[in-house]
């Protein structure tokens, strides 16, 4: 099969689709977050969480976010799951819709473009 139809075939063939080895359970994706999570925060200071709701092209997502505005960022399946992570790592939980970004976290990403971070 040539590679263009390969690239438009509906087949779920070997040369399609990644086997169900080469991808991550839902359980091994939950465990890199945590501890990702677990990470950040046991290695910054003052660290707060973000619920992020999901919108047309992203899911819900939780963002992380040092005093030092330094933030990460990854997917959580609901708004319960991100509550729960954020009670698991003992830190705050806001929500973007009522709060808005903290200024700290502009400025970090403003440094950062600029070289000085």
């Amino acid at each position: 099969m040539s590679r263009l139809r390969r690239l438009f075939s509906r087949s779920s063939g070997p040369s399609s689709a990644p086997t169900a080895d080469a991808r991550p359970s839902q359980a091994d994706a939950r465990r890199a977050t945590t501890e990702h999570f677990r990470t950040f925060v046991t290695t910054r200071v003052g660290v707060e969480a973000y619920l992020e709701p999901p919108t047309g092209d992203m899911p819900t997502t939780l963002l992380l976010i040092a005093t030092t505005g330094e933030w990460t960022r990854r997917r959580v399946p609901d708004e319960k799951a991100a509550r729960g992570l954020a009670d698991d790592l003992g830190i705050p939980l806001y929500d973007v819709r009522r709060t808005g970004y903290p200024q700290r976290m502009r400025e970090w990403n403003t440094r950062r473009r600029r070289g000085e971070a």
